[in-house]
């Protein structure tokens, strides 16, 4: 008996609508126009003779029969994403290949992978500190967690952490060249940088020194380089608890002024197409576990 389906594209703009709540944003999810969504949606509503999107005033919303139809599908989709995994030739449950911010790989991924490996049992885990964003189009990688990321057509995101990001020192450096009484004190003081001095600036800036002076201090590229630096004594660095904690924890480092200053937002992002699979489902409920537990 052969099945009576939809053409498939239709039916995948119109899953991408009902998941995103608008022809565009679904449109950047399957990398196509907002016309070319518009275009499927009307094939499919003609081809099933039911009416599935209606507008109000808020934008496009599922009639009655459009949520119970995505209800069905969806889960037809997710079998799909199983299934396919399934029937990967890498063996077992495949392999995640995973860029990652340098500061955020060394200081914390690596210190948890017995507790990452645990929660993705059977897939081998390539972990790449990189302080740039992957070709996924080229398959250099499953999925990144980034900082800051310029969005992509096709590319799913989610975001983990907006961190807390605060001066820190050692605390013999603090012991001789403090104290510290405000931002004036810190910009006067060696500072060390990352890739550059953009983000003392912004952060001083965000303390309330106007003007910020020009700042001086070496350039480490990476936050765990800027951090090993702190910890060694040679000036104050820009840090957050996931780079951190266990150091303020051990008295390794200290708080150098207290603040409340956020500078951006660590998320995961992974092609649409696999953003729904077996294993980046359960990369995303390790990392919202793993971050919730961790000091911020």
């Amino acid at each position: 008996m052969s099945r009576r389906l939809p053409p498939l594209v239709a039916l995948r703009a119109f899953d991408a609508v009902a998941r995103l709540g608008g022809t565009r944003r679904a449109g950047d999810d399957l990398a196509v126009s907002h016309t070319v969504i518009s275009r499927h949606l009307r094939n499919l509503e003609a081809w099933a003779g039911v009416r599935l999107i209606a507008r109000d005033g808020r934008g496009l919303v599922l009639t009655p029969e459009g949520r119970r139809y995505h209800e069905r599908i969806s889960r037809a989709f997710d079998l799909i994403a199983e299934a396919t995994e399934e029937l990967s030739p890498r063996g077992g449950q495949g392999e995640l290949r995973l860029f990652c911010a340098p500061g955020l790989a060394v200081r914390w991924l690596s210190r948890r992978l017995s507790a990452l490996e645990e929660a993705l049992a059977g897939v081998e885990i390539v972990i790449q500190p990189a302080d740039r964003s992957p070709d996924f189009a080229k398959g250099e990688a499953d999925a990144e967690i980034a900082f800051n990321p310029v969005p992509v057509a096709g590319i799913t995101r989610l975001d983990l952490l907006t961190p807390r990001f605060f001066p820190v020192a050692s605390p013999l450096f603090v012991e001789r060249r403090g104290p510290f009484a405000g931002p004036a004190d810190i910009a006067a003081a060696p500072l060390i940088h990352e890739e550059s001095r953009e983000q003392w600036r912004q952060w001083l800036a965000l303390a309330g020194l106007d003007p910020v002076p020009a700042l001086h201090g070496p350039r480490l590229w990476h936050a765990d380089a800027a951090v090993e630096a702190a910890l060694q004594g040679q000036g104050i660095a820009l840090a957050n608890g996931l780079l951190v904690g266990d150091d303020l924890a051990a008295g390794r480092l200290v708080e150098v002024m207290p603040s409340d200053i956020r500078l951006g937002t660590y998320c995961l992002r992974a092609p649409a197409a696999t953003w729904d699979g077996r294993v980046m489902t359960r990369l995303r409920r390790w990392l919202a576990s793993a971050l919730a537990s961790s000091p911020s």
